[in-house]
């Protein structure tokens, strides 16, 4: 946390016309923390109506007064040297409160107290109870598999620990989705400032909802600030990893960049592959085309669109982001949908940044800190309520209950507007079912894009591809230079293709099927010790929060699972059949009562049974207490004495990386 106020208030003329720029969320919360003072709160609080800065209409002479006192404030600390107060959970819940216009329930301090970083302690961090010099630490070498966002997260949490480690990364540079994902358009729906770590904010955004090339930025620029390179093998596509229950390790097999295959030993294996396998359907004719196919994940930008005639089939989130950044530039754009989707119309989808409020993130103490927490609120748990189904409920074939059908009028109004009351546009794009039932989606102009008089929308499906383009279920022919495949990815096939078996031979793709993948807290599954998912079965965050939240509770998870590991002197650990059984029928209780269980949706979020197998039931401060603590009693632990452990030396290929 900057505790730097001499910087703040250098230059004071500075420091005015940036907070005449920022928000005055922050900028309230901040004076509000540093001075222990209410009033300004007090009157503020009538005119906020939300976390987001477009819901916050703060009178000018207010806003003004509120930057005056907090100049004051910094000058005072400045001259002082006084330190930053803690708060108590008291006080810090009513400035909360007032700073987002409703009350944060007592449940969610402890949770904001550890995401802003203001306790004393990093709580996420690994804490050893014993000396580290006097544990086996050589002996519980870790193999990450993949280099995302999931897997620079365990790393950095690890190589405070001592604990050796490598990852594979199948690419040629960190990022995962980021460094894969490039078709136009590609971004963040996530305000940037929560979709971070939460121990490496970047003050530097350009926009609230950064592109591709920023976010890889980022996630290179962090790679670099904490030492990772060393620790990154690149170009190594994990192929397989087979559980030996005599040493209580994983042998890991993987193609190098020479295309040689090689193996490493760990004692521990950690899954941060995501879901990135991508869904390519196989029309007839498709062979037949004489023009580029094309998948947004794997985008090919020698490709030329311009003047193009360009068939696109998809409209889910990457359809929605490369249709309105290529039709002003195509000849024709025809868009096959399958299902429509809802799409919430943000104002600061696609606005920068102001200088002057970068400029408070960056020199002002606190200020990125409740930046942090008005994002947060902004996209957590507020519509958890909505998605739960009223047995009571009067219309639910539309929606679920009073809330979910006022949340339907709102975004029904909003594309209705955006359409200009196209009538025939609006029969095909106002959904059926319920809000939140698939993916909800943030206008890119969208629905803008669809009454340009170069674009077409097809609802009636495909029929099948010819050399000249694609005829639709109606028998009509839409000629086509280009055709795009923006159709998602095969979301439940989690850790495909890697063959992964587990004690007794066990296979993990037999276990979960093609589509069925289950995990207790979505890490752990039976038959396979010291094998964690990171992103697994009944994680995806489909309500709102960030998945770099949800990655770091399940790395303090694994934190947890590791120190019991090294400091009980375990071999192995493996979750209890009964444990995993009884978790995954409260998870599958839950979901049968929520959106994506609807009768009306059909989703990548739920397989071929109806069960929804990727999407969490909880709350992020439920999952957050879900992860918080590793329960030893809920796992079989075998001792280590009197095996031949494994160490960091096994690590053949990589001492250099590891020693």
């Amino acid at each position: 946390m900057n505790q730097d106020f001499n910087n703040a208030v250098a230059d004071e003329a500075r420091l005015r016309a940036a907070l005449d720029e920022a928000d005055v969320g922050p900028m309230m919360m901040v004076q509000a923390h540093l001075s222990g003072d209410s009033d300004l709160l007090d009157e503020v609080a009538p005119h906020v109506q939300g976390a987001w800065n477009y819901q916050q209409t703060v009178p000018a002479e207010l806003k003004a007064k509120v930057r005056d006192r907090l100049v004051e404030t910094l000058k005072s600390y400045a001259q002082s040297g006084a330190q930053i107060p803690r708060l108590s959970p008291e006080r810090l819940r009513r400035m909360m409160s007032a700073s987002v216009g409703a009350q944060v329930p007592e449940e969610y301090v402890p949770l904001l107290v550890e995401e802003l970083r203001l306790g004393e302690i990093d709580t996420r961090a690994l804490h050893w109870r014993k000396p580290p010099e006097q544990l086996p630490l050589d002996d519980c070498p870790v193999v990450i598999i993949g280099a995302g966002f999931a897997g620079i997260c365990t790393a950095i949490r690890l190589k405070d620990t001592g604990v050796k480690f490598v990852i594979l990364e199948r690419n040629d540079a960190p990022g995962g989705t980021w460094q894969e994902h490039s078709y136009p358009g590609c971004g963040v729906d996530t305000p940037n400032h929560f979709y971070s770590f939460s121990f490496n904010p970047n003050v530097e955004w350009t926009d609230h909802f950064s592109k591709r090339d920023e976010i890889r930025a980022y996630v290179n620029d962090t790679v670099n600030k904490y030492g990772l390179t060393q620790y990154i093998r690149y170009q190594s596509t994990v192929t397989a990893a087979s559980f030996d229950e005599a040493s209580g390790t994983w042998q890991v097999d993987y193609r190098d960049a020479q295309g040689t295959d090689q193996s490493i030993t760990a004692r521990v294996v950690i899954a941060g592959v995501g879901h990135n396998v991508p869904s390519v359907p196989h029309f007839e004719g498709i062979d037949s085309f004489t023009g580029p196919v094309q998948h947004t994940a794997a985008w090919d930008h020698s490709i030329e669109l311009k003047g193009k005639r360009v068939v696109m089939i998809g409209t889910g989130a990457s359809g929605i982001q490369v249709g309105p950044s290529i039709a002003p530039d195509v000849a024709k754009l025809t868009v096959f949908q399958r299902t429509p989707h809802w799409a919430w119309g943000d104002p600061n989808y696609h606005k920068p940044i102001a200088d002057g409020h970068k400029w408070a993130m960056k020199n002002i103490p606190l200020f990125m800190e409740w930046q942090r927490f008005q994002l947060f609120w902004a996209v957590s748990d507020g519509f958890h309520k909505t998605l739960h189904m009223d047995p009571a409920w009067d219309k639910p074939g539309q929606s679920l209950n009073a809330d979910n059908q006022a949340t339907r009028e709102r975004l029904t109004a909003y594309i209705t507007s955006e359409l200009g009351g196209d009538a025939e546009l609006m029969a095909k794009c106002i959904p059926a079912y319920p809000p939140y039932g698939k993916r909800m989606l943030r206008d890119n102009y969208w629905f803008r894009m669809l009454r340009k008089p170069n674009v077409e929308l097809v609802t009636c499906g495909v029929a099948r591809i010819t050399p000249e383009g694609v005829v639709d279920k109606d028998g009509t022919l839409h000629p086509a230079d280009v055709i795009i495949m923006a159709t998602g990815f095969q979301a439940a096939k989690l850790l495909f293709p890697m063959a992964i078996t587990g004690r007794d031979g066990r296979s993990l793709r037999a276990e979960w099927g093609d589509n069925d993948p289950r995990a207790y807290k979505g890490m752990s599954v039976p038959g396979f010790p010291n094998f964690f998912v990171l992103a697994g079965p009944n994680t995806i965050l489909a309500h709102g929060g960030s998945a770099i939240f949800h990655i770091e509770c399940q790395v303090t998870y694994l934190l947890g699972a590791l120190r019991e590991m090294i400091e009980g002197g375990h071999r192995s650990m493996e979750v209890r059949k009964d444990v995993y059984e009884r978790y995954n029928d409260v998870v599958d209780g839950k979901l049968s009562n929520m959106v994506w269980s609807h009768r009306g949706v059909t989703s990548w979020y739920k397989n071929d049974k109806n069960r929804v197998t990727l999407t969490s039931p909880w709350r992020l401060v439920d999952f957050w207490n879900l992860t918080r603590t590793f329960e030893p009693a809920e796992f079989i632990l075998k001792p280590l004495q009197g095996e031949a452990p494994a160490r960091a030396s096994d690590m053949r290929e990589s001492d250099d990386a590891v020693a």
